[in-house]
């Protein structure tokens, strides 16, 4: 009896709300499925071999799999964070030296298991363990954000399994272990560090569509606009520092032109004056004892180091198809036939559904040119059937059920509950981004995740903090 009285007690407090957005989503989802996926050639619209059926016994395997989460204790996902981490890590590195009967190479990336007509992708559990292994160091008494060593771990939790996602060639799942940054920023992570991310990823863009020299003198620029704006607006002391590097940069290229024989290209002459321009700046900071220099001095130094290394990150690190799509995101190539052809035929599908759209499988655009229609492109079959006030209203469930998890995690008592819901916040934010934002052309293409795998690990992902929202005092008591 006594036990009994606890399995009830496990299930008040569930937010039936959360469920609720999430079966909606789910809904739509199948049907979406259901209309881009039905194949003509397969008789019977409940066909086991219909991917929509095949979606339809996912959805309700994962539900149970929901259930059985929310008769847990929520004690227990603290107390086995770590284990399911490292059993995670190990699980997802296994496709790597797997032999190719078990976990075959498909578009180029060897990330999934494959056991008779099951696939399974590790990366999307390695989400879940990563979101709980954040959360269980994170809420240590011991933990401080301010502290690098602290710092350090958090981001090795978040790399290790970035790390073999990468070995997987599946960059696109790796990418989403990104979205932590936003949790590491809400724990509060020093804004400044943020700085540094986001030039790397501007300087990466920039260094395609400029030259290094153009690129080079916007980096001066904004070195002397933040060092006046940190000294005190002192502009003209830091204007005169900018056009004596122009000016001298200038003579050191016609010294070049006619002593040299133009052995020095306007670019590397640049390069030589800015360094000694930092250097000269080094030295007042130190005899001026101005620490906010050091800051944009490393800044400036690291982009440019970085903006020659770009390209060599491009060419080693990324698979063939992924330049062509960077390269194809930013205008540079343009092959409408090729490696544009499903973003095209995205766009021109949900464009033509109009307001309202053209009704449940009545879509042509969707259903017969796009290639990928049913699993990384599934948005753009409820843009032509359901319209635009359609896609509104997926859009506005997606968005609800990420304030809905950011509402659960602010109202928690203990920081492992909050850190976890805000982990799962980020990770759905992240996969609404991108797979809305490249349906429209808004973001590069890339696959992150679809299948029975997916619906399972976001359904665990959800339940796991539905539960410990459920039960906001339960982690304290672990710890004690």
């Amino acid at each position: 009896m006594i036990q009994q009285r606890n399995n009830i007690r496990l299930f008040e407090g569930v937010d039936r709300v959360a469920i609720l957005l999430y079966l909606l989503l789910v809904l739509a989802g199948l049907t979406c499925v259901a209309s881009a996926g039905y194949e003509d050639s397969i008789e019977g619209f409940f066909n086991l071999r219909q991917n929509h059926v095949k979606q339809a016994l996912w959805a309700c395997a994962a539900f149970v799999v929901g259930l059985f989460i929310l008769l847990l204790d929520s004690r227990y996902y603290h107390m086995y964070a770590y284990y399911a981490y490292f059993g995670a890590l190990l699980f997802t590195a296994g496709t790597i030296v797997a032999p190719e009967a078990i976990a075959p190479i498909t578009k180029g990336a060897k990330a999934w298991y494959e056991i008779g007509p099951v696939r399974i992708q590790p990366a999307e559990f390695a989400k879940i363990a990563t979101a709980l292994a954040v959360a269980r160091m994170m809420s240590n008494y011991s933990f401080n954000i301010h502290k690098t060593n602290d710092l350090w771990r958090v981001a090795m939790i978040i790399l290790l399994p970035f790390a073999i996602i990468l070995l997987q060639n599946d960059t696109g799942s790796g990418v989403v272990l990104c979205s932590f940054i936003f949790v590491l920023y809400r724990e509060g992570l020093n804004k400044w560090l943020c700085i540094p991310l986001i030039m790397v990823a501007t300087l990466f863009i920039f260094s395609f569509l400029f030259t290094p020299l153009v690129l080079l003198i916007v980096l001066v620029l904004i070195f002397t606009i933040s060092n006046a704006m940190m000294m005190g607006g002192e502009w003209r002391r830091h204007l005169i520092f900018t056009a004596g590097i122009a000016l001298s940069a200038l003579v050191l290229y016609a010294l070049s032109a006619i002593f040299w024989d133009g052995a020095l290209s306007g670019y590397e002459a640049l390069v030589i004056t800015v360094i000694g321009g930092v250097i000269i700046a080094g030295i007042y900071a130190i005899r001026k004892h101005i620490t906010a220099i050091f800051l944009t001095l490393a800044l400036f130094i690291g982009s440019m180091i970085f903006v020659p290394a770009a390209d060599m990150i491009f060419e080693s690190v990324l698979q063939p198809h992924q330049k062509e799509r960077i390269l194809s995101f930013l205008g540079i190539i343009n092959d409408p036939a090729g490696i544009d052809f499903n973003v095209n035929q995205s766009k021109i599908a949900i464009g033509s559904g109009g307001l309202f759209g053209k009704g449940f499988m009545q879509g042509t655009q969707s259903k017969y040119f796009v290639p990928e229609k049913h699993t990384d492109f599934i948005f753009c079959t409820a843009g032509e059937e359901w319209g635009f006030v359609g896609s509104m209203v997926v859009l506005a469930l997606l968005c609800a059920m990420i304030l809905r998890l950011m509402k659960m995690g602010e109202r928690q008592q203990e920081p492992f509950s909050r850190i976890y819901c805000y982990s799962v916040a980020a990770i759905f934010l992240f996969h609404v981004m991108v797979n809305l934002g490249m349906t429209v052309g808004l973001m590069p293409v890339m696959g992150i995740s679809y299948g029975g795998s997916s619906m399972i690990a976001f359904t665990i992902l959800l339940f796991i903090a539905i539960r410990l929202d459920a039960s906001p005092s339960k982690g304290m008591d672990a710890l004690r």
